[in-house]
């Protein structure tokens, strides 16, 4: 792994290097373990740490740049360790970011909103087409800052929302598309014949399931004012689930239901993997376990978590978080 930082206090030399690569609306986190023996001075707060990942021989990838949060120097044995994070948070906080306020928006839609929102905070937005054009006749920010109504707006929608660099994405769960907008390859990981703790290729696995959701379909409300009654949209099949809020209008009640169908289905499969690092592996990608791997787990799986660590003891390690298989 490759650090880069302000000239003073840069840590050109580490002993831990931990990225926490996050799905949905957690914010991605660079830990680092520091020798300051030879260093003037630390690395400020407020500054940026970048981040590039992998092997010299097939190339450093490009992990995003972080923001130092929370700085703690050692006096013996003289170490610093450094919290850096993606997402804009900062002790100024110029922009008000995290700052409270009540407003109301609508009619709109949800990629019009997120550009409103995000873009007064100095993020370039970028939303998938198929989330742009989502109807919203009305929603408010209840004394939330736009941190917390961003990240509402997500879970109303199953979405994923996260800063990335100059960029803040708004795509949708469990697809192969990366936080700056780019196709992220399929991963494919293979386990060798001689599988064993101590060797660098040593692949450990636990799947954790639990029992198949008892929905198939979703049921969601809506108002309908001409006729003065209330309307239900459901999509899949039975046995629905039904869910209690009431919504505007029939396109918002149908890509709310739709979201938390996706969301159900994904739920009940959870697959922890720690491998050899592979730079390639992040947060919303897609894992391919080949034929090498027990029947019960092979197939393609959406990544949620990645846990990326250098250490001189263990070298360069990856620990995956998959959800349910990709679909």
């Amino acid at each position: 792994m490759w650090i880069t930082a302000p000239r003073q206090g840069a840590p050109n030399h580490f002993y831990c290097v931990r990225l926490i690569d996050a799905a949905c609306i957690e914010t991605d986190r660079l830990e680092l373990t520091l020798n300051i023996e030879c260093l003037d001075g630390l690395p400020t707060l407020n500054g940026k740490i970048g981040l590039r990942a992998g092997y010299l021989e097939s190339g450093l990838v490009e992990k995003g740049e972080f923001v130092v949060t929370q700085r703690t120097p050692v006096l013996f044995p003289m170490r610093l360790m450094i919290v850096a994070t993606a997402a804009p948070f900062s002790v100024v906080d110029a922009t008000g970011y995290r700052q409270r306020r009540s407003a109301s928006y609508g009619p709109t839609t949800l990629g019009a909103l997120f550009r409103q929102l995000v873009s007064r905070h100095g993020y370039s937005p970028r939303v998938a087409p198929a989330l742009e054009g989502i109807a919203i006749a009305h929603i408010d920010e209840s004394n939330e800052s736009d941190m917390a109504f961003i990240s509402r707006l997500a879970r109303l929608y199953s979405a994923v929302t996260k800063p990335f660099n100059e960029l803040y994405v708004l795509a949708e769960a469990g697809q192969a598309k990366s936080l700056s907008g780019q196709l992220l390859p399929e991963v494919k990981l293979s386990v060798t014949d001689d599988n064993r703790p101590g060797e660098q290729s040593f692949i450990t696995a636990k799947l954790d399931e639990k029992s198949r959701s008892k929905y198939e379909g979703c049921r969601a409300s809506w108002w309908d004012v001409s006729a003065g009654k209330q309307r239900v949209v459901q999509v899949g099949n039975a046995p629905f689930k039904t869910l209690r809020q009431r919504y505007q209008n029939g396109a918002e009640a149908r890509a709310v239901a739709e979201g938390e169908l996706r969301r159900v289905g994904r739920e009940n499969l959870k697959l922890l993997i720690d491998c050899p690092g592979n730079p390639l592996l992040a947060a919303e990608g897609l894992l391919v376990l080949d034929e090498s791997w027990p029947s019960y787990m092979q197939g393609r799986w959406s990544i949620k978590q990645v846990v990326h660590v250098g250490d001189p003891a263990t070298g360069y390690r990856s620990s995956i978080t998959a959800g349910g298989l990709s679909i």
